[in-house]
């Protein structure tokens, strides 16, 4: 206050009024005050999608020994069945390559146990394990089958949203 009074030879009611005006409008950018009838600015549009999938105790769409319930996992997994293992990993969100560290069933008891939980499908890792064991490249297709399954049915929503701020 007695620094604007002093330079710029003003009253001291003056230098008040600047005080209280310097107070209630504080300074923004290079000298400039927040004005009370400033624009309302709206941010950019998002569009965020959603994907949702049923969360009901589910089951295996298909059994273990039903390889002629999708021709196509059956011959991929006859003909090819690192490739198939590799997709069926990727499908689940998994790194394609963890079917080629699967030592003593311990990759694909772990990838049978996720999607047994991400789909809500009742079992146990021992189950998991035994399947396997016993057999390895029938519980592999039916992984395979469930994923691709799953995939057609889940539902996708779209949600539009904006943010509109006043300054």
């Amino acid at each position: 206050m007695r620094a604007w009074r002093s330079e710029e030879g003003i009253s001291e009611d003056e230098a008040k009024e600047r005080e209280i005006r310097s107070l209630e409008d504080p300074p923004v950018h290079r000298g400039e005050y927040w004005r009370a009838d400033m624009a309302v600015v709206q941010q950019p549009t998002q569009v965020v999608t959603v994907t949702t999938t049923n969360r009901d105790i589910g089951q295996w769409s298909t059994g273990v020994c039903d390889c002629c319930a999708d021709m196509e996992t059956c011959c991929c997994g006859y003909w090819c069945f690192p490739c198939m293992q590799c997709q069926t990993a990727s499908m689940n969100g998994w790194c394609c390559c963890m079917p080629m560290l699967d030592f003593c069933c311990v990759v694909s008891c772990l990838l049978r146990s996720s999607i047994r939980e991400r789909h809500n499908i009742p079992g146990s890792f021992c189950d998991d394990c035994c399947k396997l064991l016993w057999c390895y490249t029938c519980v592999w297709c039916q992984m395979h089958r469930e994923l691709k399954i799953r995939q057609n049915r889940t539902m996708s929503s779209t949600v539009v949203t904006s943010q509109v701020m006043s300054g």
